[in-house]
């Protein structure tokens, strides 16, 4: 796993800074994106727990999807952690794209997150 560089790194702080400013308390929505898949989880930090997880490597996703790579696949994984958190009782989140751009693939997670009943 290549580290994050010198930019990448204080560009993924400097959102996770705003976002501890405007959170209120509420668990963060983070999004890891590789070249070949996407990988989302709700995280309560301040009892430093994930509540849910997702990823376009779960078994349903690999057999309904081409690849993991896709704005499709980001969809589906988004509508299914917006499953997962209702279950779990979470339905407010604040958004952490990390150093990605809200752009493509990290877009539509988010607009699958919407659509599955999740609020940011």
């Amino acid at each position: 796993m290549p580290r994050d560089n010198g930019a990448t790194a204080r560009r993924k702080a400097r959102v996770r800074r705003s976002l501890k400013a405007r959170a209120y308390g509420k668990p963060r929505l983070s999004v890891f994106r590789s070249s070949k898949q996407i990988y989302v989880q709700i995280i309560d930090d301040a009892a430093g727990v994930t509540i849910a997880a997702a990823s376009s490597l779960e078994k349903a996703n690999r057999e309904g999807l081409k690849t993991g790579a896709t704005v499709e696949a980001a969809t589906v994984v988004g509508k299914l952690i917006a499953e997962r958190a209702v279950k779990a009782g979470v339905k407010e989140v604040v958004f952490d794209r990390g150093a990605y751009m809200y752009h493509g693939r990290v877009k539509a997670l988010a607009e699958g997150a919407r659509e599955g009943g999740l609020s940011f």
